[in-house]
């Protein structure tokens, strides 16, 4: 197949693009030089011109706490950026797959979210990201709305990165532990998502590693692996004030990926050990 790829340079886009390329598959990567997303024409052009089979829409603004105080700019992005390639994609009928978030739902109480379950986002990416959702769902017939959470890859920045940089200067960290999901490895979706967009098996879908785990006891496991000696104290988010509100739950129901054939990804403990013999630190 031929696969355009946006976001190409982030954390997930670099892994989807070297996943296209190992399978035999022709990957066509472009960020935000080669199409700004947020220009109508500039994306009917470029996807147009690619000749391509399927668009993988990794490109975002991810900025949580920023996006609060840019709520423009991230719903320029992550909705109407969303709305301008489904347009195209409906005029061409070909596949659209979209990275989406747990923070689609408002993370309340304890039950894993299912991928039909209602939308009700707590903060602005959240709902830009929603009205993403809406945008392509309304517009392609062949969609694939694909939400991930607390993810990590060798590109960018991510909580590993961030505690591992704090871990050299200090000896003693607070981390939230009240807040639940599953770490997720980019180079591990990357090969989920190639396998869905090779099929017909279209809608809305959860896709992280296996397992839970707070903050927390995520840090704790990062240094532990990493043979770094930190004292991790659990704390309450309350005590950690951000300026967008987080999901408590971010459990997330994955068994669509198993009744349609597609196979679940690694535990998160694993795909941490790998990830830190990629990266330096």
């Amino acid at each position: 197949m031929r696969i355009l790829v946006t976001g190409a340079a982030g954390q997930l886009g670099t892994d989807v693009i070297n996943e296209l390329k190992i399978r035999g598959h022709e990957g066509i990567g472009v960020d935000v030089n080669e199409m700004d997303i947020t220009k109508p024409d500039m994306v009917d052009k470029v996807i147009k011109e690619a000749s391509v089979e399927a668009v993988i829409h990794c490109a975002a603004y991810t900025a949580v706490d920023a996006a609060e105080d840019n709520i423009d700019l991230c719903r320029k992005i992550n909705g109407e950026g969303t709305r301008n390639i489904a347009k195209v994609c409906k005029e061409l009928d070909i596949k659209m797959m979209y990275i989406s978030t747990d923070y689609v739902f408002d993370g309340q109480g304890s039950r894993p979210w299912e991928p039909d379950d209602e939308r009700n986002p707590l903060n602005v990416y959240g709902q830009t990201k929603y009205e993403g959702e809406l945008a392509m769902e309304e517009l392609v017939e062949k969609f694939f709305t694909v939400r991930i959470a607390w993810v990590f890859g060798v590109n960018g920045k991510n909580f590993i990165k961030t505690m591992l940089n704090l871990g050299k200067t200090h000896d003693s960290l607070t981390v939230v532990d009240d807040q639940i999901g599953s770490p997720t490895y980019t180079y591990d979706l990357a090969k989920l998502l190639v396998d869905m967009i090779a099929t017909d098996k279209y809608g809305r879908y959860h896709a992280t590693n296996e397992g839970l785990c707070t903050w927390y006891e995520f840090a704790c496991e990062i240094f532990k692996q990493a043979g770094i000696d930190v004292t991790v104290t659990p704390v309450s988010s309350d005590e950690y004030p951000a300026k967008a509100k987080r999901p408590s739950n971010s459990r997330m129901d994955k068994s669509k990926l198993t009744k349609n054939g597609f196979n679940l990804m690694p535990p998160w403990q694993d795909a941490l050990s790998r990830y830190l013999k990629e990266i330096d630190y």
